[in-house]
């Protein structure tokens, strides 16, 4: 496993990232940090999180779709930028985690915003017509460069397509490349080899993956 940053300093990011959002979120925030730790749940944590409000913000945006949500953390920072009456899909297969969200959600006052629905992320993909200002991906990695294909085509000229894990912990660079490591790789030369959009990876906690559709 390979640090993308030092571990100073992501403890450091991690703590002031954690701080100066309203007292309502904050403890909602503290409950799903527990609830990962307790249930050793992947999520992107603060530093991603505020990371995808800012974006929100600054997009004005009123169209989100998440392709893998767990139980909203992701979805939470997002809605936090949402411009008024925009809306956020969310996709999961577990529906416990749905509830969860819808939980989280209401107690934060963001339950309008959400549009939660069980099911495979690239199934509901397929049923989706777009355009999204944002569109994020965090399903399984060998489900990555199918993801491409399907996201792209829903996002608006000049939306933002985010994807988690695309360093993947430095397995990547390992000499023999499991399953998920090759696609991952696959997906990260369609992200920098498609003509239709401009794309940069972030070196923050798994590496982020940001393009933006210009064609």
């Amino acid at each position: 496993m390979l640090n993308i940053t030092h571990p100073q300093i992501e403890n450091y990011l991690w703590e002031i990232s954690s701080s100066s959002v309203s007292i309502k979120e904050a403890a909602i925030f503290d409950q799903m940090h527990k609830y990962a730790k307790r249930h050793d749940f992947p999520i992107i944590g603060p530093l991603v999180g505020r990371f995808l409000r800012q974006l929100a913000i600054s997009m004005n945006a009123r169209a989100i779709f998440e392709m893998g949500s767990g139980y909203g953390y992701s979805a939470m920072w997002f809605s936090g930028g949402l411009a008024e009456s925009g809306k956020i899909i969310c996709t999961d297969s577990n529906e416990n985690n749905r509830k969860l969200a819808e939980q989280y959600f209401q107690n934060a006052g963001y339950v309008g915003a959400l549009d939660f629905r069980i099911g495979d992320a690239l199934e509901i993909a397929k049923s989706l017509a777009g355009p999204f200002d944002i569109i994020l991906n965090d399903v399984d990695k060998e489900q990555y460069p199918e993801s491409f294909d399907l996201a792209i085509p829903l996002l608006r000229k000049g939306g933002i397509f985010i994807t988690d894990n695309v360093l993947w912990s430095g397995r990547i660079f390992n000499k023999k490349l499991d399953k998920p490591a090759e696609s991952v790789l696959e997906f990260n030369r369609k992200l920098f080899n498609s003509p239709d959009i401009l794309a940069s990876i972030l070196p923050i906690r798994d590496g982020l993956g940001i393009a933006v559709k210009i064609g």
